[in-house]
């Protein structure tokens, strides 16, 4: 399936976007834990959200969707290996985060991939739960866990390629036999979302302690709490809508939104103001106005790795190149991102280096183009954004926004309506 973007003039639009996918999945798995109901408001309906569930179900864990979220009858970290594999896709959050709970559940639980998934970085979390007492195995697309609880005691793991092998180790780390110290070798990427995990942790009752995010300490035997969870919307799937008003001078609110989220991503509002726009915080939402020719600018992304596509496109429309680094671990996500930008934008027209650590920009004439998307939800939700300037752009398999925001399409048609 192919969808071609037609063009608009300045875009003036309310939307809304659904919650964040990944505290949505953090809130999962500590819910997971608790002895009782915890009831997840506005929490994302992604794909990736369904396998969650659906490998919490195998795992013993009941969740089941009503009106406004998701309620999860904890087990109280009393887990049953299934009988069947898991299926995980290529969804990390879903295996990486299931990998260490299904540690704490007796017997053998065994998780199924997309092959894409079996290139992405997943060695490191593997040998820390070794370390840990775990015993898991990988078999090109499986994954086997040989459950019988973890030991704890002292791990030392390497994040460079993914925040997600320390946030998964964090959230069961509590439920060990022992106190559990965790000691980033390197640097870690992405740190907002291990702050993001902690927060989650804290509210459903479990803390940690950290030592200038390089060792973690878990006390072992707290237990997190049943509780009722209000998700975020979700800032990643946002910054499209925001880098539209940017990109046609337009004017966009994204309802419920706050400066203050615990999301990394977030701070693309301030990218947005560094490129010229006018941003300000509403009662309803945050306000993003174009207000004329947008500057090229030169940022580190480690913060906010997700909506490096979107600054991308932006930069197209902008006056200047535009530097993007310290995102090398973009590489490792559902496509290598750096290489599939380069290669999709080029194709449009622009001018694109690509670094060891991310990319630079240079805008050029454009022309219309076929995209593919790589099965990569937030390469298409990007590639949309330049069809609004661009005559001719074409998106391929556009259903793949499903991973993280199902109804993107819906919301992208707001844009076209005249206020």
């Amino acid at each position: 399936m192919i969808k071609e973007i037609t063009p608009t003039g300045p875009v003036h639009a309310r939307i809304h976007v659904p919650g964040s996918k990944s505290i949505t999945n953090r809130a999962l798995i500590c819910a997971a834990l608790t002895k009782g109901d915890s009831t997840i408001r506005n929490a994302s309906d992604s794909d990736d959200t369904a396998l969650m569930s659906n490998g919490l179900n195998q795992l013993g864990v009941l969740v089941r969707k009503v009106t406004d979220g998701l309620v999860v009858s904890g087990t109280g970290g009393r887990l049953y290996a299934p009988r069947f594999p898991i299926p995980v896709g290529n969804a990390g959050t879903t295996l990486r985060f299931l990998l260490s709970l299904s540690s704490l559940a007796e017997g053998k639980t065994t998780f199924e991939s997309d092959i894409r998934m079996t290139e992405r970085p997943i060695d490191e979390l593997l040998d820390a739960l070794r370390q840990f007492g775990g015993d898991v195995q990988q078999f090109g697309t499986r994954y086997a866990v040989n459950g019988h609880g973890l030991k704890g005691g002292v791990a030392k793991l390497k994040a460079e390629k993914s925040s997600q092998f320390l946030s998964s180790l964090l959230m069961i780390a509590s439920y060990a036999k022992e106190d559990v110290q965790i000691e980033v070798e390197g640097t870690s990427s992405s740190a907002p979302y291990v702050g993001m995990t902690i927060d989650v942790m804290k509210t459903f009752g479990v803390h940690v302690v950290s030592n200038e995010h390089k060792l973690f300490s878990i006390e072992s035997g707290q237990r997190y709490i049943a509780t009722e969870y209000d998700v975020e919307p979700d800032a990643s799937g946002a910054s499209y809508f925001l880098a539209a008003a940017a990109i046609t001078n337009g004017e966009v609110v994204v309802e419920g939104l706050k400066k203050d989220s615990m999301q990394g991503d977030m701070k693309f509002v301030d990218v947005l103001m560094r490129m010229g726009c006018d941003v300000s915080e509403q009662e309803s939402g945050v306000r993003v106005q174009g207000v004329g020719q947008l500057k090229g600018v030169d940022v580190g992304m480690n913060a906010m790795p997700d909506v490096v596509p979107t600054l991308a496109v932006t930069a197209l429309f902008a006056d200047g190149p535009t530097r993007i680094r310290n995102v090398g671990h973009l590489r490792y996500k559902e496509s290598d991102r750096l290489k599939a930008l380069a290669t999709e934008l080029q194709k449009l027209g622009a001018n694109v280096i690509v670094y060891d650590d991310g990319l630079e920009v240079t805008p050029a004439q454009l022309h219309g183009a076929q995209l593919d998307t790589y099965d990569d939800h937030r390469l298409a939700m990007s590639f949309a954004l330049v069809g609004l300037k661009v005559p001719g752009v074409k998106i391929e398999n556009p259903g793949c926004v499903k991973k993280s925001f199902p109804a993107f399409w819906g919301e992208f048609g707001r844009l076209y309506e005249r206020k």
